[in-house]
């Protein structure tokens, strides 16, 4: 059974970081692109990040580019979203995903999905 378990969500002043991490467990981690997304109430879940099965190819949305950064462990089975420079409309929940596929910014492509985790940035 894939798990994927998000942990790290919280609240946060404008300007500030956090880290979010992703447990996978079930799958053959090293052989999944990973990705993040988030989802604003009243709002479609929308792409954020994306990592490749090595961790070389990475690919982020405009919104957040320069600000959040993805990286991935395959010896522990995890996957990171740094997040800096955080600002009120990144309040969402965060949501880590798994795709056997290659790297892709688009929801369907990817074949699980965690529970999600808070975010909320105070301005």
């Amino acid at each position: 059974q894939v798990q994927l378990v998000e942990s790290g969500g919280g609240l946060v002043q404008a300007g500030g970081s956090l880290r979010l991490s992703c447990a996978a467990s079930g799958l053959t981690f090293s052989t999944y692109a990973m990705g993040w997304f988030r989802q604003a109430p009243g709002k479609e879940r929308e792409f954020v990040a994306a990592i490749g099965w090595s961790g070389r190819n990475t690919n982020y949305a405009s919104s957040v580019k320069g600000r959040f950064t993805i990286s991935r462990d395959n010896a522990k089975n995890t996957v990171a979203l740094q997040m800096n420079s955080l600002k009120p409309e990144d309040t969402a929940v965060y949501y880590c995903a798994a795709s056997s596929g290659f790297i892709s910014i688009t929801r369907r492509e990817y074949d699980y999905w965690g529970q999600g985790t808070q975010v909320t940035v105070s301005s």
